[in-house]
C-alpha cells in the first residue's frame, strides 16, 4: 500500500540560543513523522534565505501542506521540486528555506518508513548513491573545542578549534574527544580562574584569550596530558568573512592583506598539526582562495580547504568553486540550500570533484538528529555538530553511536 500524506502542521519551537524556530509534523498513514530546523548566525551572503519562525510557520499551514495532502512521501524528489515551483525564486526567499526543509525534511522521515528502511540507507538509496558511495561508514568526528569570533564573548578572532582524532571506530574518536573537552576545561580553570568556565553558542569553552596560538596550545596541551598528542588533527573554522574589510582581513591581533593571511596560514601549518581550514578567505576573495589551493598542491601540503561561505551547499557554487580551483572540501549545511534534494546533490557533486565532504549543524540547532543519517547516507567524510556538551550537540553524535551499532550487527 503506498504511503500518503494526510496532514501537515508547522508550529514555533526554541531554538539552542532561545531563538524561534520551525519544527513540523507530517501524518501519514503509518505513523506522525517531525523534523525542525536550525539556524546559523554567520551566514554565507548566497545562502537560501531563512523567514521569521512565525512567517515560515504560517507558510507551511496555509502554502505547502494544502499542496502536499494525498502525495506519496517516499517521492521526495517530486515533493522537493514541487516546494521549489511553488516558491519560485532563485534563493527560496518567498516561502523560506526553513519553511521548505522542515517539510523536505519530515518527509524524508516518512518515505524511509514507508520503505522501512533506516534513515540513512533511504537517503543513499533516493540519492543513487549506492555504488558510489559502496558500503556505509561513520564520518569522522570533527569536535569543537574553543570558540571564538560571532559564537562566543571573547577576543579570538577565529570562529571555531576543532579536533579529530586519528581513532577508529567512532565510539572511541568521540570517547577520546570529550575526554580531551575535559581536561581541556581542567587547564582553562587553572590558568584563567573559574570565571573562563564560559562556553559559546555550540558548547566549546570560550577562553579569555586573543591569539589563536594560545588557543591551539591549550588544545594540544589536553591532548599530551591525556597522550593523545599524536592522535589528534585540527581544523580551524577561520569565518573569514566575518572581520573581512575594505579587501583587509582586520582583527583584533593584527590586519593582514589576502597576501600577509596566507603567510600566516602557512606559518601555523607548520607549527601545529592542522588537518583543515574552513573559511579561510572571505566569500568573494577568489584571489586568496586560489594561491591557498596553489600552494596546498605545490608543496603537497595535506591539507584541506574548505567552502563554507564560499559554497553554501548549493551545487551552483560548488560549481564555481571548483572552475575557480578554490577549494578541495566543502560543509554540508542542508538549511543553506533548503532542500534534501539539494544537499544529496551538493554532496554527490563535492565527491565528483574528489573532494571531501564535512556534515554540520548550526550554531543555533535543534534536538533534530537528522544530520547524522544524513552524513551516512550520503558517505561524508567528516561531521561537526559542536562541543561533546549539550543536548542538541550531543544527540547528532549519539545517533551516529546508534547507528554505528546498528552496522556491526
Amino acid at each position: 500500500m503506498n504511503s500518503k500524506i494526510q496532514k501537515i502542521k508547522a508550529r514555533e519551537i526554541l531554538d539552542s540560543r532561545g531563538n524561534p524556530t520551525i519544527e513540523v509534523d507530517l501524518i501519514t498513514n503509518q505513523g506522525l513523522f517531525q523534523a525542525s530546523v536550525p539556524s546559523g548566525v554567520s551566514k554565507g551572503k548566497y545562502e537560501a534565505v531563512e523567514k521569521k519562525a512565525k512567517i515560515a510557520v504560517n507558510n507551511v499551514n496555509k502554502i505547502i501542506a494544502p499542496k502536499l495532502k494525498g502525495k506519496n512521501p517516499a517521492k521526495q524528489k517530486e515533493i522537493d521540486n514541487l516546494m521549489i515551483k511553488l516558491d519560485g525564486t532563485k534563493n527560496k526567499s518567498k516561502l523560506g528555506a526553513n519553511a521548505i526543509l522542515a517539510v523536505s525534511m519530515a518527509c524524508c522521515r516518512a518515505g524511509a518508513a514507508a520503505k522501512n528502511f533506516p534513515l540513512y540507507q533511504y537517503i543513499r538509496e533516493i540519492g543513487n548513491l549506492k555504488l558510489e558511495i559502496g558500503n556505509f561508514k561513520i564520518p569522522a568526528p570533527s569536535v569543537l573545542l574553543i570558540e571564538g569570533g560571532a559564537h562566543a564573548g571573547n577576543e579570538l578572532d577565529f570562529q571555531e578549534f576543532m579536533i579529530v582524532p586519528q581513532i577508529k571506530p567512532f565510539k572511541k574518536a568521540l570517547q577520546s574527544a570529550s575526554e580531551i573537552y575535559h581536561q581541556l576545561k581542567t587547564l582553562i580553570k587553572q590558568k584563567y580562574i573559574d570565571l573562563a568556565i564560559n562556553v559559546g553558542d555550540e558548547g566549546g569553552f570560550a577562553p579569555p584569550v586573543r591569539v589563536p596560538e594560545e588557543a591551539l596550545n591549550l588544545i594540544l596541551k589536553a591532548a599530551k596530558n591525556l597522550n593523545y598528542q599524536n592522535k589528534i588533527k585540527i581544523i580551524l573554522d577561520i569565518a573569514a568573512s566575518q572581520f573581512s574589510i575594505d579587501e583587509k582581513y582586520k582583527m583584533k591581533f593584527g590586519v593582514f592583506t589576502s597576501e600577509g593571511l596566507l603567510r600566516y596560514y602557512s606559518d601555523l601549518i607548520q607549527k601545529y598539526p592542522i588537518l583543515g581550514l574552513e573559511d579561510p578567505f572571505s566569500e568573494e576573495d577568489w584571489e586568496g582562495w586560489r594561491k591557498f589551493k596553489s600552494k596546498v598542491k605545490s608543496e603537497k601540503l595535506k591539507v584541506l580547504i574548505i567552502g563554507d561561505d564560499l559554497t553554501v551547499t548549493n551545487p551552483n557554487r560548488i560549481k564555481l568553486a571548483c572552475k575557480e580551483k578554490a577549494c578541495n572540501a566543502i560543509i554540508l549545511k542542508p538549511n543553506q540550500i533548503g532542500t534534501i534534494t539539494e544537499a544529496i546533490e551538493a554532496g554527490r557533486l563535492a565527491k565528483s570533484y574528489g573532494w571531501k565532504v564535512m556534515v554540520s549543524h548550526r550554531s543555533g540547532d535543534t534536538g533534530d538528529d537528522f544530520i547524522s543519517d544524513l552524513a551516512v547516507g550520503i558517505g561524508a567524510d567528516f561531521i561537526k555538530a559542536g562541543a561533546p556538551a549539550r543536548g542538541e550537540r550531543v544527540a547528532k553524535y549519539n545517533r551516529l553511536l546508534r547507528i554505528e551499532e546498528e552496522l556491526k550487527s
